[in-house]
């Protein structure tokens, strides 16, 4: 690996645009990161690799020197491997199926026209604030059962849960962060449980209902995978795709051509969210633990240490995607990894793409035109597991 090449993902420059970085990384495929356990890998193929090979490469991590407790609290379905991440992606599976989401499509075009009917009033908004959060939160809400009147607790809850999201990947996170981190998600879990109980006592058409039976019954569902299987569907459902909308509406502004072209021809939006996916990825990484000494993208890796899988630098190798740094509404590979690969290849894919569909295409008939109202650097997340923005200031015109 070259000495020259040096990779801070924590830097904010190198995230607002890591795809130099991301170049020179697949040319070197992987990099280590000076005194640390981790392993950064960049290529396609590489990633799919470890993607792919849950029993050597795993998503659960052993709790970091000085911090003994997390190994007694239950993990989330994202921080286990077969079988038991299967027994419990199995009870919310059926929730995400494409045609349950479909059902629920003249919904999602009910809250996006409203939340641009009322955006319009003002003409100057914030589009996190007035779209591209309460959207997704409204919809993951409904499916689980929970009072969208309680959005605002959930974007408190959400935004400071993912805020630190990453950070123990490349060091130990300090005790007050830590501590802190599991208020919030004792916060949360006394939400639901009271929710739950509401449930048991009048069951609904709805997950949350679903899950309480499956908890009633001992062995399908214990009370504690109950609760982190609400909070990481709460939390997941609708941060990503919050990134992703604001990330499709800002690469239209930066694409004026593909812009045009979409407000032309409506059709053309499920091919523009798409190549937002591969483009401008919402995920940037997704991190694994080896379980045996490996060797992988010519790096070795020890037993316990981590590889950080680059999905955003894989979608750019231009092994697999033709131009890959040209955005390209007619492009035909669909091979992108935005949404992970293998075991934990995101439950919850179809929501995020009808969602992003409907809250653009609703956009584009509910204006003539948009754009920034100011040209000041756009406020990063701050977790570097995500590529998107907090605020976006815009102008809107109506059509």
């Amino acid at each position: 690996m070259a000495s020259d090449f040096f990779f801070n993902p924590f830097d904010d420059a190198t995230r607002r645009n890591p795809y130099p970085y991301y170049t020179r990384g697949r040319e070197l495929r992987a990099f280590r990161h000076p005194g640390l356990p981790v392993t950064s890998i960049f290529n396609y193929e590489d990633v799919i690799e470890v993607l792919r090979d849950w029993r050597t490469w795993s998503s659960e991590f052993p709790p970091p020197p000085g911090f003994p407790e997390m190994t007694e609290r239950v993990p989330s379905m994202i921080g286990l491997d077969p079988p038991a991440h299967d027994r419990l992606r199995a009870l919310v599976n059926q929730a995400f199926t494409p045609k349950i989401i479909r059902r629920l499509e003249p919904r999602m075009v009910e809250i996006a026209q409203q939340l641009l009917d009322q955006a319009l009033t003002q003409k100057r908004v914030d589009l996190v604030q007035a779209l591209t959060y309460p959207l997704p939160v409204a919809i993951i809400a409904e499916i689980i059962g929970v009072p969208t009147e309680d959005s605002e607790r959930f974007k408190y809850w959400s935004d400071k849960l993912v805020e630190t999201l990453g950070v123990g990947l490349l060091g130990p996170p300090d005790r007050e962060m830590f501590e802190r981190n599991q208020k919030l998600a004792d916060e949360l879990g006394e939400y639901f449980a009271a929710l739950a109980e509401e449930r048991r006592r009048a069951p609904r058409e709805d997950l949350l209902s679903g899950l309480v039976a499956a908890e009633l019954e001992g062995s399908k569902l214990s009370f504690e995978e109950m609760k982190q299987m609400l909070i990481l569907l709460l939390v997941a459902g609708n941060e990503t795709t919050t990134t992703l909308i604001g990330n499709v509406v800002l690469t239209l502004l930066e694409q004026p051509g593909a812009l045009a072209r979409v407000r032309a021809d409506r059709s053309l939006v499920p091919a523009v969210v798409e190549e937002v996916l591969r483009f401008s990825s919402p995920v940037q990484l997704d991190p694994r633990c080896a379980t045996t000494d490996v060797e992988i993208a010519g790096a070795k890796v020890a037993k316990g240490e981590l590889a950080i899988c680059w999905l955003g630098s894989a979608n750019r190798d231009a092994n697999v995607f033709k131009d890959p740094d040209r955005f390209d509404l007619d492009r035909k590979e669909s091979r992108h990894l935005s949404f992970g690969f293998g075991t934990h290849y995101c439950l919850g894919s179809n929501l995020a793409r009808l969602e992003a569909q409907i809250a653009l295409r609703v956009l584009l008939e509910r204006t003539r035109g948009f754009a920034l109202s100011s040209s000041d650097p756009l406020p990063l997340h701050k977790s570097f597991v995500f590529r998107g923005f907090t605020s976006i200031p815009m102008n809107l015109e109506g059509a």
